[in-house]
């Protein structure tokens, strides 16, 4: 093991039985369970204000998460002789959410809806007003894609001889640029109309990969993000992974949706938010984006499959839309 982490793990009242390489990091086995091991670059502001929303998400009920652990100065954060700065945290062995699976997937939706439960709870302190945890409203954000959509189609227009995606590109555009107008509209008076000011706590990167299937347990992981918002988008991200894992299965939808309501009901304001969110063609301006800013030589034959897999998708989305509207 470098000795740069032995240096660093020195520092902790933690006997080390073994140490693997992780992505980016370090999983560390100890006689205090499994840890992570990563070197941080942020601030210690933000690592504080992540530990007290913990703190006091131990305080209201049990939820797993990876709470960092303090050294042996009580410290949050840990440096090396050559300036670099540590962080370990609390780790689980458990592999991450199966999008495939609808079983888990309401396993983990029962869980986001107990997350928004507590972060509700959460007394906000005045001194976590960073800029970290104040980010762009989702109409703002969708105005940005509009922006690039918008490019991307002037760019296409322009050539001459078009590839194969660059066809598929105009043969569908207005009827996703259409969705994502609406959607930007209709979400910025929603929000304009009934004031919505900073939200609540959220998670702010919520995917199958931060959802960690334990044994007896659901642990949610990788907080990074977390910030004031619209818990809504949180719910949204998760569900539209799953929902295009399985081509927009109504059925499964409506059971996501009624598990996450028996935990925390949605109300008529969250169910407005979601169903802009949803409208947003967010996967269709993913595509575009990555054409528009890479090597427009060469497109995968990958991505032309995905934009017609949006096409043949499509009437299922749109149904699953009209239920939530």
């Amino acid at each position: 093991m470098n000795e740069k982490y032995t240096e660093v793990l020195s520092q902790y009242e933690l006997e080390i039985l073994d140490v693997k390489r992780g992505r980016g990091a370090w999983l560390c086995e100890t006689d205090q369970g499994l840890k992570l091991l990563r070197e941080y670059k942020g601030t210690i502001k933000r690592l504080e204000f992540e530990d007290q929303v913990f703190l006091q998400l131990e305080e209201t009920g049990h939820l797993s998460v990876d709470r960092y652990v303090r050294n042996k100065e009580g410290e949050i954060l840990s440096s090396a002789e050559d300036g670099t700065r540590w962080i370990v945290k609390n780790w689980y062995s458990d592999r991450e959410c199966n999008l495939k699976d609808s079983k888990e997937v309401l396993c983990a939706i029962e869980r986001i809806a107990l997350l928004h439960k507590m972060f509700r709870k959460v007394e906000f302190k005045e001194e976590w007003n960073l800029g970290s945890i104040l980010v762009q409203q989702p109409a703002e954000e969708m105005e940005r894609h509009n922006r690039e959509l918008i490019r991307a189609r002037s760019f296409i227009r322009s050539k001459r001889k078009k590839s194969e995606f660059e066809l598929c590109v105009m043969g569908n555009y207005d009827v996703f640029f259409d969705q994502a107008m609406e959607a930007c509209k209709g979400l910025a008076g929603f929000c304009e109309e009934c004031g919505i000011g900073e939200g609540y706590l959220c998670h702010g990167d919520l995917n199958q990969h931060h959802i960690l299937m334990c044994t007896h347990d659901v642990a949610i992981v990788e907080f990074n993000r977390m910030h004031r918002g619209m818990q809504m988008e949180d719910l949204y991200h998760f569900m539209r992974k799953a929902m295009e894992k399985h081509d927009w299965n109504l059925k499964l939808g409506m059971s996501m949706l009624d598990t996450y309501s028996k935990v925390l009901p949605l109300s008529g304001a969250d169910r407005t938010c979601l169903y802009y969110l949803f409208l947003y063609p967010e996967k269709y301006w993913k595509q575009i984006n990555f054409y528009y800013n890479a090597n427009k030589a060469w497109i995968p034959a990958r991505n032309i499959e995905k934009l017609r897999d949006l096409e043949i998708q499509q009437p299922m989305r749109n149904l699953f839309l009209s239920r939530i509207k």
